[in-house]
C-alpha cells in the first residue's frame, strides 16, 4: 500500500511556521502519503458528513448510505490485511481516519484477530464495504468499567449456546447488523476473568431484541441503544475465538480503543481552538476585537501550549502503537489526560464565545457536550488511573 511509505518528507513546515494547529504538515510521524490520505478523508467528511449532520442529529443516527460511501472511499478498516479485504495500511493511516472524525477500528479488529476463517470471510469484507455495521456489547446496567462484573450468561445446550442478558449504552446498537456480545460462560471459573467469552450475534436472530435509542446530551448523530437477549440460541460457530478467553481478548484490544479515544479528543481540542481563535479575532467588544484583550491572549497561549504538549505525547503513543510497543498503561495515560484536556479546552472555548457559545447552532456548543462522554466510555478515567498506578507499583 502507498500508505506504508517509510520515507517522510523533509519539506513540510515546522510547527512554528505552520499557519494553524490543524496544518497537517506539522506532524513528523506522518509521511506525505498520509497527508494525501488525510486530505481525502477530510474532503469526504466535509462533503458527505457536515451537510447532513443536523438531520442525523434529529434522527439519532447517521444514514446507512454514509457507511457505504465511506466503504467505497476506502475509509473503513484501513489497517485490515489485504488477504481479508482491507488495504493493509499502517496504524498511522487509521489514526488519520480517527482524527478526521471517522472510525471503524473497534469491532473489526476482534473478528480479524480472533475470528475463524469462516467468520472473517463472512463479516470483514462486508464491514469494509460499509454494508455490515458492527457493534460490541460490553456494558450492562450493573457493570460498566468493571468488565468482570457482567451478568449476561451463555449456557451450553448440546453444541449450541443459549444466551440471556442485557446490555446498555451500545454504540451502533440500533443500526448494527452483527454484535460482539461479551458473556459469562463459566460461572465456576477461579476468577471472573477466566470465564468470559465473546459471541457474534446477528440482527434478526430469534430472541435478540433491540431496545430504544437512548437520548444522549451529546453525540446525537451516533446511535446508542439498549440490547436484550432472551433465550437466544447460537450455533457453535457464533463463538468468537476460544471459549473462556474473551476477557483476555478485550484486554488486548482495549489499548487501541483508548488510543482512538485519546486521538479523537486531541483532534477535537485542535478544532475547538481554531474555532475560538477565529471567533475572538472577529468579535468586537469595547471598541476592539476580543483577541486584543490581554486576558484572552493569555488564555489562547495557555491552550495552544497544552494542545501542543498533548500532540507530542499523542504522536509518541501512535509511533509506539505502530511499532507494536504500546502497553495498557501508556494507552490509559493518553486516554485519561487527553480526554480531560478536551473537557478543559471545551469549557474555556465556550467561555471565550460568551453567550453565543451556549447556542446549539454554534459548533463550539456541540463540541462542548460531545466532549463530556470522553472521560467515561472506553473505561472511566478513574479506572485509567487505577491501571496506570497498578503498573507503577507492580513488583514485576
Amino acid at each position: 500500500s502507498p500508505l506504508q511509505t517509510e520515507q517522510h518528507s523533509t519539506k513540510r513546515p515546522e510547527p512554528s511556521s505552520a499557519k494553524s494547529l490543524l496544518d497537517i504538515g506539522t506532524r513528523r510521524i506522518f509521511s506525505s502519503d498520509h497527508d494525501i490520505f488525510r486530505e481525502s478523508a477530510r474532503k469526504f467528511f466535509q462533503e458527505e458528513v457536515l451537510p447532513f449532520h443536523t438531520e442525523w442529529e434529529k434522527d439519532g443516527q447517521v444514514s446507512r448510505e454514509l457507511w457505504q460511501k465511506a466503504g467505497q472511499q476506502g475509509l473503513l478498516g484501513v489497517a485490515i490485511a489485504e488477504k481479508h479485504g482491507g488495504i493493509g495500511a499502517d496504524i498511522l493511516s487509521s489514526a488519520v481516519v480517527w482524527e478526521e472524525h471517522l472510525h471503524s477500528d473497534i469491532v473489526m479488529p476482534y473478528i480479524a484477530n480472533y475470528g475463524s476463517e469462516e467468520q472473517i470471510k463472512r463479516f470483514i469484507p462486508e464491514m469494509i464495504a460499509g454494508k455490515c455495521i458492527g457493534a460490541i456489547a460490553m456494558t450492562e446496567p450493573g457493570a460498566g468499567s468493571d468488565l468482570q462484573g457482567i451478568r449476561t450468561y451463555a449456557k451450553k445446550d448440546g453444541s449450541d449456546w443459549i444466551l440471556n442478558g442485557s446490555k446498555v449504552f451500545i454504540t451502533n446498537g440500533w443500526m448494527s447488523d452483527v454484535v460482539i456480545v461479551v458473556a459469562v460462560t463459566n460461572r465456576e471459573a477461579r476468577s471472573p476473568a477466566h470465564g468470559i467469552s465473546l459471541f457474534l450475534v446477528e440482527n434478526g436472530t430469534k430472541g435478540f431484541i433491540k431496545g430504544r435509542k437512548l437520548n444522549k446530551i451529546g453525540l446525537k448523530a451516533q446511535d446508542t441503544a439498549e440490547l436484550f437477549f432472551e433465550d437466544v440460541r447460537l450455533p457453535a460457530s457464533a463463538l468468537l475465538g476460544k471459549e473462556n478467553k474473551g476477557f483476555y481478548y478485550l484486554m488486548a484490544e482495549l489499548p487501541q480503543e483508548r488510543l482512538l479515544i485519546a486521538d479523537m479528543a486531541l483532534a477535537s481540542c485542535e478544532f475547538m481552538f481554531e474555532e475560538t481563535r477565529n471567533y475572538v479575532k472577529q468579535r468586537k467588544a469595547f471598541g476592539k476585537t476580543v483577541a486584543h484583550l490581554q486576558t484572552v491572549q493569555h488564555k489562547l497561549a495557555e491552550m495552544k501550549t497544552q494542545i501542543c504538549v498533548g500532540r507530542a505525547f499523542m504522536d509518541n503513543c501512535l509511533q509506539l502503537h505502530a511499532d507494536k510497543r504500546l502497553d495498557s498503561s501508556t494507552a490509559s495515560m493518553a486516554k485519561y489526560w487527553l480526554s480531560d484536556l478536551q473537557n478543559s479546552i471545551a469549557t474555556q472555548c465556550v467561555q471565550l464565545h460568551g453567550g453565543w457559545g451556549y447556542m446549539w447552532e454554534y459548533p463550539i456548543a456541540k463540541a462542548f457536550v460531545d466532549a463530556r462522554v470522553q472521560p467515561i466510555y472506553g473505561g472511566t478515567n478513574e479506572i485509567m488511573k487505577e491501571l496506570i498506578a497498578r503498573d507503577i507499583v507492580s513488583d514485576k
